[in-house]
């Protein structure tokens, strides 16, 4: 054998593992990282709504609603925001300590996102839940049929929550307080189901193109937690016009 052949010959390495082998450390971290934020959001909203049940109702009975569900977004930072501006709206507190600090324009705009996020929040959960479930989708992905599944729930959702805000402060009829809350609401229910939706987008095409995330992987929902926050951001400029106009009442 003509050693000084073989000598020449390239050196050969194990065959590469399949594309998707990779990306399992990767989801383990990932899955770890979506408890540690998930428990976190899930500890913050018990505590603001068990808070609530314990006597510091809202003025504005919808908030009841709207603080805890924030917290699975916002998690500690919704339960400091709930304890510095929400607890002093209600009136037990008023009836301790006085009258409350009354909210900036910063406060007031962040706290009319978050009633638009709320019935978001839920609508993308229920509707991407029922979808996963259904086994629906298009072109091969779950995505494009959660997308309008979503956006409609949140509608809904969002436009009744509205109604329940602008309503009784106005005084308006089921009519009149429905065409408000359409007003009001539709604006900054778009801009926040724009950061939520690219995100989303984005996570599943570029992020995971190979393996989808789905409703059913823990780290599916801390991704979507974090659409929430970048929903809250874009939506917030568009508040900030309606509140100023006066389409959205000043929280």
């Amino acid at each position: 054998m003509d050693v000084s052949r073989i000598a020449l010959l390239p050196p050969t390495f194990p065959a590469a593992p399949p594309f998707g082998r990779p990306i399992i450390p990767v989801m383990d971290a990932l899955t770890a990282v979506a408890i540690a934020a998930l428990g976190l959001a899930i500890v913050s909203a018990a505590g603001i709504a068990g808070d609530i049940a314990r006597g510091y109702r809202q003025r504005m009975a919808v908030m009841d609603v709207v603080w805890p569900v924030t917290a699975l977004y916002l998690g500690p930072l919704a339960a400091w925001a709930y304890v510095r501006w929400g607890r002093p709206e209600s009136p037990r507190w008023q009836r301790e300590r006085g009258s409350g600090p009354g909210h900036s324009m910063p406060v007031a705009v962040a706290v009319a996102v978050s009633h638009c996020g709320a019935g978001c929040t839920i609508g993308d959960i229920v509707g991407s839940s029922v979808v996963f479930l259904l086994g629906l989708g298009l072109a091969g992905l779950g995505l494009w049929a959660e997308l309008p599944v979503d956006f409609a729930l949140a509608y809904g959702l969002g436009i009744a929550f509205q109604y329940f805000a602008i309503a009784p402060v106005r005084d308006l009829g089921l009519r009149d307080g429905i065409v408000a809350a359409v007003r009001a609401d539709t604006l900054s229910l778009s801009a926040f189901e724009v950061g939520m939706f690219g995100w989303m987008i984005l996570v599943q095409l570029v992020v995971f193109p190979v393996r989808h995330l789905h409703p059913d992987a823990l780290a599916f929902w801390f991704f979507m937690q974090v659409g929430m926050i970048l929903g809250f951001v874009t939506a917030y400029p568009v508040n900030w016009w309606l509140v100023q106009r006066g389409f959205k009442e000043r929280m």
